[in-house]
């Protein structure tokens, strides 16, 4: 019988919405060795080991990491939040140079190096974006965390054996509770919550938001994408947007959103989710009694993200055809994505059927 040599995948960031599907994708495929790194860790899995570690404190990484002499591909997905952009940019970059810092010199056949990037390099997150945003646009004023941590990786991998992409999704889909971003997520708790409350959804973002485009980009097509990149030498050091393929507007979708939770949909009404729902905790607990929810309220909320992306009152999408150029040919339907989650967050106990 013909022995399979296997990759070992290092995720960073293995508990987020991303990470654990890319952690998910790599064990279906029977070829991967995986480590996750994460300040919680995890419950170590036939596929999967789990490392516990502070990625901010480079003696810890040193410590925790060097016994990772069989590492080929780094997927890189950790995040930490601040209060400000400018904030953002040091504990991010720190994260990322700590990690290399601790395995480059101990695996030697490191092959490469992905790093999980956003829209926010094309300056999304600060107003009206040129759309279709391109890989070839130009930069925009710093601080961006985003292009500090690809500048390192450019200027860290000349003269080495071992490759870098960029992968830039769209807002991102999927079903990981205790994660600051997650939309599916925001707009279940806040369609339950309306629900029980026995009034209508109403989109509580900008009044500009509802009808602009938009689009997304599943947390299962991102994992497949970001293997296809990483194990592709057609990628090599190059950057990618990867999205569902296809577009939408909240006018159209937020009345079927609506439909789906079985409540009445109200026009806009212009709120901060995180203010409205400060005071809803003791409502959610009730919830999951009633129904036999698996999560506390503090698990469950991203308000703030929520706010953010409602907030986007211009076009927000990127031009993916680049990827499927090179070779990536998968597309989600956004409007069955959402379905899809919300039938897994009922299914895993996380909002009521």
């Amino acid at each position: 019988m013909m022995n399979i040599t296997k990759n070992t995948a290092l995720v960073v960031g293995a508990n987020g919405v991303i990470g654990t599907n890319l952690i998910n994708h790599l064990a279906t495929l029977g070829t991967w060795n995986i480590i996750g790194l994460s300040r919680r860790g995890g419950s170590d899995t036939a596929t999967t080991r789990y490392i516990a570690v502070d990625l901010l404190d480079l003696d810890s990484c040193m410590d925790k990491l060097s016994s990772l002499t069989n590492v080929t591909h780094i997927f890189y997905a950790a995040y930490q939040d601040r209060s400000s952009w400018a904030e953002l940019v040091a504990p991010n970059m720190a994260m990322l140079v700590n990690v290399l810092s601790a395995i480059e010199p101990v695996a030697k056949g490191l092959k490469h190096v992905s790093l999980m990037q956003g829209y926010k390099v094309y300056g999304a997150h600060l107003g009206p974006f040129k759309t279709p945003a391109r890989e070839t646009d130009a930069r925009h004023m710093p601080p961006e965390f985003n292009m500090d941590q690809q500048n390192f990786l450019e200027s860290r991998q000349k003269g080495k054996s071992w490759t870098w992409t960029a992968i830039r999704p769209s807002v991102v889909g999927g079903t990981s509770t205790g994660n600051p971003m997650n939309l599916a997520l925001v707009i279940a708790v806040y369609a339950t919550i309306s629900k029980k409350l026995g009034i209508p959804l109403r989109f509580p973002g900008k009044p500009g938001a509802y009808d602009k485009l938009m689009e997304m980009t599943d947390a299962n097509l991102l994992a497949k994408a970001t293997v296809w990149a990483a194990t592709s030498p057609q990628c090599a050091n190059q950057a990618f947007n990867i999205n569902n393929g296809d577009l939408f507007r909240w006018n159209e979708l937020w009345p079927k959103i609506a439909a789906y939770f079985e409540i009445q949909t109200a026009p806009p009404l212009p709120m901060s989710l995180q203010t409205m729902m400060a005071d809803k905790e003791s409502l959610w607990e009730a919830i999951k009694k009633e129904h036999g929810l698996k999560h506390n309220y503090e698990e469950i909320s991203s308000w703030a993200f929520g706010d953010f992306v409602f907030s986007w009152d211009y076009d927000f999408f990127a031009d993916g055809t680049k990827a499927r150029r090179m070779g990536f040919h998968e597309f989600i339907d956004t409007e069955r994505m959402f379905y899809d989650l919300f039938d897994e967050m009922r299914n895993k106990g996380i909002i009521p059927y």
